[in-house]
């Protein structure tokens, strides 16, 4: 398997402004790392970006998630394992990543005012926005899953 073309060498500057807005999402958008992990991982999902899911998955096992958060992700309403804040988290992704199927319903975003400021909510807005780009180039260019490797287990090495 190989990929259709390398973003960051194909184009540098648009490589550099997404990961302007990944830099942001994980530095300076004041949500919980294991958070936006999990956001990550569902859109990935959602999207069938394979690339984003392994890359997601090892970076929140490196960072102390569980494998069976991870497992039962994609099934996180029926199961007892993620809090509220995450549940209301995973609602607006999943609503914002599919935002032609009901323009994100007014009950998805009074539930997830419930647990986020507006700036969280903006933020955690622009956390699903930037994942959803990765999975757009991800796949769109066929990125070739498994090889990546977090820098926690790179450092290790």
């Amino acid at each position: 398997m190989k990929a259709r073309v390398e973003p960051h060498k194909a184009s540098p500057a648009a490589y550099r402004a997404m990961m302007g807005l990944e830099t942001f999402v994980s530095k300076s958008s004041k949500l919980e790392p294991s958070l936006l992990e999990l956001v990550k991982m569902r859109a990935s999902q959602i999207n069938g970006c394979a690339y984003c899911l392994d890359m997601h998955s090892k970076d929140a096992r490196a960072k102390g998630e569980s494998e069976q958060r991870l497992y039962a992700l994609n099934a996180w309403r029926e199961t007892p394992f993620f809090t509220d804040r995450e549940q209301a988290a995973l609602a607006w992704t999943e609503a914002v990543t599919l935002v032609s199927a009901d323009h994100v319903p007014d009950a998805v975003y009074e539930h997830a005012k419930q647990h986020f400021s507006e700036e969280e909510l903006v933020n955690l807005t622009t956390a699903v926005i930037a994942i959803n780009g990765w999975n757009r180039i991800a796949i769109s260019f066929r990125m070739v899953p498994g090889e990546y490797q977090p820098a926690v287990l790179k450092a290790e090495k």
